[in-house]
């Protein structure tokens, strides 16, 4: 196993670099402010086979001493393309001391774009020479030309001069930013001189000033180094500015709870745009829905039946379009799913726990589906096995689960019974029940193959009324009785979608606003809520 010491570890090319030689099997150890420390660096070199050299100075003042420490091991230098007079310094000295080394001279990072980020986000990056044109490089790429150096052969005395795929501007930069982010950023000329001053007044030294502004009026040309080297087409800026998005949106609106409580403990609150893992995608949320549930949520009572974290961000259900894709989802895909933290401006999830959203409906109503809808297909199919002639009587139709399962039920064949109080009788009949009973007045019949329970309070002459029974509240005492929850079944939530594209199922909403959050709660209490409710969240 090659032993690998890699300076400047936790930055922009150091963090990737780490990851990809541990993928490659490679014994990875780390310095940071050692680098300079003669007894630490001479520690973490013990058994090294091959260095990364990252030069955090703008001098190659004490780069001797560090390189004769490194001695006679492969180096692979982290260079630039500007190739300033330290850096031609710190080549040579590798040059005369590494028993192989290799140069990495990276044009401008597609990384750099991030200094405008407080700009971006107020719509308008103002910098000077915005229609030269450059070929930003991804910092992963950098970090993939480095693994394979440091880990394989053929690169001793190379000097690879790395570039993104092909030049842009700074302005289709921009462009390609606010397309990543999902709003409109343009760009707005800087007179350089404008640029030098304001920089000198943030107390940047001249020299640097100067330097930067030389390097912004230059054109970059493209080069293929990284697909000869890596045996893969470099990554465009496009990709990198999806990936990076979180960083230029910077904070978001999200509704949470950071006690337990009344319906006051709910805020709206400016959080940090969460920022997507591995196999995870970053979804620009345009609506969750409410679940009575959530009342139970916020009060505590079912502290110890989920797995919840204060401050607690609502919003089981999510509609949205994804910004940063994975797996099989790719930005502007629209997408539902059942995740947890949908009432904010934007949510992470899984990849693999979303599906594809309706496209006979408005992207916010899709945002009623996951929850209800499969807790509605799962009492249906799986738990109640409803078939053609099944009697099926589902108390609770009114209700956003009870709209689903009595589309479902009929499609599946079965003369549904539904019990609706008199301000949801007519929704229920509209969507395929059978017969609608108003339970205010009438008692339920009985003569039942199934009863599907969906309401709180189940009176014990329920046992007398079917022959089995499926409820997603409080059991049921009967010995052909199941109780259950819901859980995420993203297959099942794709069958459920074309269904709703084959105007099989209907999906009828009340839309309210984000901030109305807490006023629901309140209703909900009361018994006032009826149907299914989505809160809009995006514009």
């Amino acid at each position: 196993m090659t032993k690998v010491l890699v300076s400047g570890a936790t930055g922009t090319i150091g963090r990737p670099l780490v990851s990809q030689l541990e993928d490659a099997g490679a014994d990875v150890r780390t310095v940071t402010r050692e680098l300079t420390d003669p007894v630490a660096l001479g520690a973490a070199l013990d058994g090294v086979d091959a260095v990364f050299l990252l030069w955090p100075f703008a001098s190659a003042e004490g780069a001797r001493e560090v390189l004769e420490l490194i001695g006679a091991r492969r180096v692979v230098y982290l260079s630039s393309a500007a190739a300033r007079p330290h850096e031609v310094e710190i080549e040579r000295l590798i040059a005369g001391t590494a028993r192989e080394w290799t140069v990495l001279r990276p044009h401008a990072f597609a990384a750099n774009a991030l200094r405008w980020a407080a700009q971006v986000r107020a719509g308008v990056v103002r910098q000077p020479y915005g229609d030269v044109a450059f070929s930003p490089v991804h910092e992963r790429d950098v970090a993939a030309v480095a693994v394979r150096a440091l880990l394989g052969g053929g690169h001793h005395g190379v000097v690879h001069t790395l570039t993104g795929p092909r030049p842009l501007t700074q302005r289709e930069q921009t462009r390609a930013i606010g397309d990543a982010i999902g709003l409109p950023v343009r760009w707005e000329e800087e007179p350089p001189e404008e640029a030098r001053l304001r920089l000198l007044g943030l107390g940047w030294p001249a020299p640097a000033v100067d330097g930067m502004l030389r390097g912004l009026a230059e054109q970059g040309p493209a080069t293929d180094t990284v697909e000869k080297v890596t045996g893969v087409s470099a990554s465009t800026f496009e990709t990198w500015a999806s990936e990076h998005a979180a960083d230029f949106l910077g904070t978001m609106r999200a509704a949470r709870i950071h006690e337990y409580g009344d319906a006051s403990v709910i805020s709206l609150e400016e959080v940090p745009v969460p920022r997507p893992g591995p196999g995870e995608v970053l979804v620009r949320v345009a609506a969750t829905s409410f679940n009575p549930s959530e009342v139970g949520l916020r009060t505590g009572l079912l502290r110890d039946v989920l797995d919840v974290t204060l401050p607690h961000t609502f919003g089981w259900d999510v509609a949205g379009t994804v910004v940063v894709g994975a797996g099989d989802l790719a930005p502007g895909d629209r997408v539902i799913g059942l995740i947890g933290g949908a009432a904010a401006e934007y949510a992470v999830a899984k990849a693999d726990a979303l599906a594809k959203a309706p496209r006979r409906i408005p992207l916010a109503d899709a945002a009623a589906v996951p929850v209800a809808g499969l807790t509605a297909w799962q009492a249906v199919f799986e738990h109640a096995r409803i078939g053609r002639g099944s009697r099926v009587l589902i108390n609770g139709a009114g209700g956003g689960v009870g709209l689903f399962a009595v589309q479902l039920a009929k499609h599946a064949g079965a003369y549904v019974v539904a019990t609706a109080g008199p301000r949801s009788a007519a929704a229920v009949r509209a969507l395929g029940a059978d017969e609608v009973v108003d339970y205010t007045t009438t008692p339920l019949p009985g003569g039942n193959d199934v009863l599907i329970n969906l309401v709180a309070d189940v009176p014990a002459s329920v046992t007398e009324l079917a022959e089995e029974f499926v409820s997603i509240t409080r059991p049921i005492e009967h010995p052909r009785a199941v109780r259950f929850v819901a859980r995420n079944d993203p297959s099942q939530l794709a069958e459920l979608v074309a269904l709703i594209d084959e105007g099989v199922v209907d999906v009828t909403v009340d839309v309210r606003p984000l901030d109305s959050l807490a006023a629901l709660h309140h209703e909900a209490e009361r018994g006032l809520i009826r149907g299914k409710i989505v809160l809009k969240v995006g514009k």
